[in-house]
């Protein structure tokens, strides 16, 4: 039976196809619908984790005791889990051991644009790229044959397009795999100095010999069109250039990223007069080619930074544009926005009206950096808000301490924020961090996590009291508010500005696109009442635009929060 899925998906059939019984992952866009598809089937251990780096460890440990193991993060992700996966490196696996690392060319949800191939070099370990659905389930179960006849982790890298798109994937029968016995082995699973030092040696022979498989592997194949051109290409870049040139040149498509082929390359290269090397970000592949003396035309032509497509594809190779069939009128910028009812709105308004300097963090509320909030300063990685504002209250003292504040929402305060409270109240800098709890991880599409109350599967669990959990890492001052009460989260945010030590204020409200949030009737406008002072655009609701000098609410999109209700001079709004 044939099926349309996701790359997503299909990398989750894979996994239970190839007898696959632990996946502990964090959601990251493009990755998330990996482990949400992997979850459906019942014979697959599956969780969120914390972050990327407990989900590895946690894979690690059930490769350690015999079973097939997988991790799914996005690229920045994999930054917080380097840490276990170079030293996986060197241990090996029992049971297989995947990682699969979703990179976002483009930038289409990420705070930066890092290619994978690199951590793939850095760790020495094989990494696999498949560029379509059929491959992303074929190349998932070959993952794990390699990590078991290699003793090594395997990374599978994917793009947004791969992950996002569908192809027909032809479905197979489990094959199950009984856990392989453990056998107690320090020189092999203890890393101290003296063990590592003999695995190295050992990590480069891996290598070597996996360049020799990467000879003669299927999925490193060359179509030969007789053409007088050829392209070296990956993954997406391969669709682009297929659907951009069609027959008219020669491929070498790679399914193995790391470690790349040499005979191949050389054997390929021999059968054309030019060759091209198409490839997203990094120059990966061009850079190899150089090495072992291939001449290629790459990054010359080339952009290093964004994502390809078919038209850029064919005006770099030939000079020509393809078609674009576009609209007969402009279509109007709409940048993305927090939704109607969206609880962060009154809590980035409050702020704007205490004039606070914002250390922020990544998460819807980050779109809180737009106008017209604009309240956000700064924005590095997950958890960065917490430490950061650490940091600068205590270089600039009481000049700042009194006029700033971190954002950070419930998921990433558990994913990486707990640490940086722990050092503001270790290292005593008087700041207030402000833990958006909206009960969901909402960017990436309403993922349970340890604050929630319930597990992946939606069954009920452990959930962490973060109020008792902020005062057990030494901060006495512990608020709640409600941000659809503008007056009293003002209030609540100007006294910890005013207070002595460390303060979390917490600013609690349901996400309101869940659906177990039961919305008020959706408010109106008195057009004798309204004056057209724009007090209530200030908050930057979608639901709220003027007209005729009026303000005026789409009832279809309001939600009744009421946060516009309070700000009207008037009392137009009700």
């Amino acid at each position: 039976m044939k099926q349309l899925l996701l790359g997503n998906e299909a990398v989750a059939r894979g996994l239970y196809e190839a007898g696959v019984s632990f996946v502990s992952s964090y959601p990251g866009t493009p990755s998330t619908e990996i482990t949400e598809a992997a979850v459906k089937y019942d014979e697959i251990t599956c969780e969120w984790a914390p972050n990327e780096k407990v989900g590895v460890e946690s894979a690690a440990g059930a490769s350690f005791a015999g079973a097939r193991s997988f991790s799914a993060m996005k690229h920045v992700g994999l930054n917080v889990a380097a840490d276990p996966v170079f030293t996986m490196s060197y241990i090996g696996v029992n049971g297989g051991m995947v990682i699969g690392v979703a990179d976002d060319p483009g930038m289409h949800s990420s705070q930066n644009e890092q290619d994978s191939r690199n951590y793939a070099i850095a760790a020495k370990l094989p990494m696999l790229e498949p560029a379509d659905s059929a491959e992303c389930r074929d190349f998932t179960k070959m993952a794990y044959e390699l990590s078991e006849q290699f003793d090594t982790p395997v990374l599978l890298r994917l793009t947004t397009r791969i992950s996002h798109s569908r192809s027909l994937v032809e479905l197979c029968e489990r094959a199950e795999r009984p856990c392989k016995p453990y056998e107690k082995n320090p020189a092999k699973n203890v890393m101290l100095p003296a063990f590592a030092k003999i695995k190295h040696p050992l990590v480069e022979e891996r290598t070597c010999k996996l360049t020799q498989w990467a000879e003669q592997a299927d999925m490193n194949r060359i179509e030969d069109n007789g053409a007088k051109v050829g392209v070296i290409c990956a993954g997406s870049c391969y669709q682009y250039t297929h659907e951009a040139m069609g027959d008219s040149v020669s491929y070498l498509k790679l399914g193995m990223v790391h470690p790349l082929p040499v005979d191949l390359i050389k054997k390929f290269a021999s059968m054309v007069e030019t060759l091209y090397v198409v490839e997203e970000l990094d120059d990966i592949i061009e850079s190899h080619c150089a090495k072992i003396g291939v001449k290629v035309i790459g990054k010359e032509i080339f952009p290093r930074c964004g994502e390809f497509d078919q038209s850029l594809v064919r005006q770099k190779l030939t000079g020509e544009s393809l078609p674009v069939q576009s609209l007969d009128t402009d279509v109007p910028v709409r940048p993305p926005v927090m939704c109607c009812g969206c609880p962060h709105r009154g809590l980035f308004y409050a702020l704007k009206r205490e004039g606070v300097y914002v250390s922020g963090d990544i998460g819807c509320y980050t779109l809180g950096a737009s106008a017209p909030l604009g309240m956000m300063d700064t924005c590095v990685c997950m958890g960065a808000s917490v430490s950061a504002l650490h940091g600068y209250n205590k270089v600039l003292g009481e000049k700042s301490e009194k006029k700033s504040v971190a954002v950070i929402g419930d998921s990433t305060f558990i994913h990486s924020g707990i640490t940086g409270l722990i050092d503001i109240a270790y290292n005593a800098s008087n700041s207030v961090v402000v833990v958006l709890d909206n009960s969901i991880t909402g960017m990436t599409g309403h993922q349970q996590n340890p604050t929630t109350g319930y597990n992946i599967k939606g069954d009920p669990a452990t959930a962490v009291d973060l109020e008792a959990l902020c005062k057990a890492v030494g901060i006495q001052r512990v608020r709640v508010c409600d941000p659809y009460d503008i007056k009293q989260t003002r209030q609540v945010i100007h006294e910890e500005l005013q207070a002595d030590g460390p303060s979390v204020v917490i600013s609690r409200r349901p996400c309101a696109l869940l659906k177990s949030v039961k919305h008020k009737p959706a408010l109106a406008v008195d057009a004798q009442r309204c004056i057209g002072c724009k007090a209530c655009m200030g908050i930057g609701c979608p639901a709220i635009s003027m007209k005729d000098g009026k303000a005026a609410i789409d009832r279809t999109q309001c939600v009744g929060c009421g946060v516009c209700e309070g700000l009207c001079p008037k009392n137009a709004i009700g």
